[in-house]
């Protein structure tokens, strides 16, 4: 089941909700993708209802209990594979026409930018920049964003490592990690369950996690220190990562800003190297 079938059976049942089930109905519908990854008791907070309206309102939209609706949701969101995707353009739009490609993409910009706080910018950008050592990891479509923050946040500061299990060393790398280091998590869908053992031992061993991910309904978010929301939208048969490089490519800046002096030397260090190397062609 999708957030669009949700929405469709709240407002099936709207005319018939009470004063206190429309509230919650009310608030799904307004912010559904950032409110189902809450507990059943939050949402009713949230709403100003009780935990006994919220129970009530989740079984008339036929779900035994808010656990089972978030399963669902979950189940649903799991099930979004290329294949189904390319079903489903190819009934909505027929040929894709470029134009439309990057309409999506400047929509998933904007949604970005709504969805993320300065406050929790500005927290990251800090952990980034005053870790001991920075760890980053992503499994299958969440290597790409994992593999480029690793690249540029290395070349700012030192202590930065990708856990790449394909030499299987990710046992060693983490061994000596504790409260003073940072593991940066891109945690996109489709997604593998190796990650969640991973992240519980780096928070065993005390480590503060960062969450780049598209839904809230992620089971790493329990285990976070912060959450960066990365919108996506269901109309391109490929899911897009414009917004998680961007947002990638804004925290290395903000980390930068923090530690100019070294950031520069280590820096023109790097530049240096890579000239005694011949790594590069030319100039650019």
């Amino acid at each position: 089941m999708t957030t669009d079938s949700i929405t469709q059976k709240i407002r099936q049942h709207y005319a018939e909700l009470s004063a206190a089930d429309r509230k919650l109905a009310d608030l799904l519908l307004r912010q559904q993708a950032g409110l189902v990854g809450y507990s059943a008791t939050e949402l009713a907070d949230l709403a100003g209802v009780s935990k006994a309206s919220a129970a009530r309102f989740f079984r008339r939209l036929g779900f035994a209990d808010f656990q089972a609706f978030r399963a669902e949701l979950r189940r649903g969101a799991a099930q979004q594979s290329p294949l189904q995707r390319m079903r489903q353009t190819a009934r909505k739009t027929g040929t894709p026409q470029f134009a439309q490609h990057i309409e999506a993409d400047t929509a998933n910009l904007a949604a970005l930018r709504e969805a993320v706080d300065d406050v929790t910018l500005d927290a990251t950008a800090e952990l980034l920049a005053r870790a001991r050592s920075v760890f980053i990891v992503g499994y299958r479509n969440s290597h790409a964003t994992a593999f480029y923050a690793a690249a540029i946040l290395s070349q700012i500061r030192p202590g930065v490592q990708l856990l790449d299990d394909a030499a299987g060393h990710q046992a060693e790398q983490l061994a000596d990690c504790g409260a003073q280091d940072v593991l940066l998590v891109a945690d996109f869908r489709r997604r593998t369950s190796r990650l969640l053992p991973l992240v519980t031992a780096a928070r065993a061993a005390g480590m503060r996690v960062v969450v780049l991910t598209d839904t809230p309904l992620s089971d790493l978010t329990a285990q976070a220190a912060l959450v960066l929301h990365c919108p996506h939208q269901d109309e391109q048969m490929f899911d897009s990562y414009v917004g998680a490089i961007s947002l990638v490519n804004f925290l290395a800046t903000a980390t930068t800003a923090r530690v100019r002096k070294p950031a520069r030397a280590r820096m023109q260090r790097i530049e240096e190297l890579h000239r005694a190397l011949g790594d590069f062609a030319d100039a650019s």
